[in-house]
């Protein structure tokens, strides 16, 4: 049996290791794939795993003897799910392996809006306190997690552990969800999605990105938002509309944003955040970490092996 990795790099760089996936088929592995390569790289296999690289109903159709997909990812949005039910193909992504990287990151960019470590250790080599009159010198405001309320949009296993560690931190914590539980969360407030935007000091989302999510964040909600308040994106850039939010942060109405994720990714040169005031930007990241993609090629492989022995696990289609 023939399977191909389209775009394996990502998972993968080089640190850890194909084998337990190679003892399975006879195995070929690309870093990237381009749209046009698709067919051609594929060509054969019953087996096609896929990070990014899309395959639609085009691709399908020219490769008759696919079988299974398996998305070396949690969002299955690259795969034609209705192409894939009409021609039997078994599809399957990796749930939950990133949790506790995303919400570490979620506080690394929430620590940095509200202490500035990175801002000031580059302030310090740069000789700004070597020339400070005073014993220590800060040069924007240092603002205390205890008591500040942090609202989340989505409670699922991210949003979960995001409440977790702001709990541990002394936060009060609101959340917006489709399915609040007030009585397995006692510590945490449900509320309305106009009351967590509006009440939030730091506003953290975590919610799928649908129809109905598309620009959450635009104009009219950022400015129901405290002009103190952060917002913190580790879940999909499209959640955001980024000129209104550009326009927020340069006007200071509000005082920072901490991303992960871009509507483009990667973005092109005049996406307007780039530019934005105080707006960090990581190069989405935060699953990242070895300890996750190892959970992730595990997941794979465990994925691929249920899927031989006639009992696929974490099915999408």
């Amino acid at each position: 049996m023939k399977s191909t990795v389209l775009d394996g790099y990502t998972l993968n760089p080089g640190d850890l290791d194909w084998s337990g996936l190679q003892s399975l088929a006879d195995c070929s592995i690309f870093d990237r794939t381009l749209p046009e390569q698709v067919v051609q790289r594929a060509q054969g296999s019953e087996i096609v795993l896929t990070n990014k690289v899309v395959l639609s109903e085009a691709e399908m159709a020219a490769l008759p003897g696919l079988r299974y997909i398996g998305v070396l990812a949690t969002g299955v949005n690259v795969i034609d799910l209705d192409a894939a039910r009409k021609r039997d193909i078994i599809v399957t992504n990796v749930p939950a392996y990133s949790t506790p990287s995303v919400a570490q990151h979620v506080f690394a960019l929430m620590l940095e809006l509200t202490r500035g470590v990175g801002r000031h250790s580059r302030l310090v080599h740069a000789g700004h306190w070597v020339n400070s009159p005073d014993f220590a010198f800060w040069d924007s405001p240092q603002i205390e997690l205890a008591g500040q309320t942090v609202g989340l949009i989505g409670f699922g296993g991210i949003g979960q552990s995001v409440a977790r560690i702001a709990r541990a931190f002394d936060m009060r914590v609101l959340v917006h969800t489709r399915t609040p539980d007030p009585q397995g969360w006692p510590q945490v407030e449900f509320v309305s999605l106009d009351e967590v935007f509006s009440q939030a000091d730091i506003l953290s989302l975590h919610c799928p990105l649908t129809e109905d999510t598309d620009h959450l964040v635009n104009a009219r909600r950022l400015a129901m938002m405290k002009p103190s308040a952060f917002l913190i994106n580790t879940g999909r850039g499209p959640l955001i509309d980024e000129i209104a939010l550009a326009k927020a942060l340069d006007a200071e109405a509000l005082a920072g944003a901490g991303l992960d994720v871009l509507s483009k990714e990667p973005p092109a040169a005049d996406n307007p955040l780039l530019a934005a005031k105080n707006c960090l930007i990581t190069p989405h990241l935060a699953w990242a970490t070895r300890a996750a993609r190892q959970r992730l090629m595990d997941t794979v492989v465990a994925n691929v092996r249920a899927f031989l022995s006639g009992s696929p696990q974490n099915l999408v289609s």
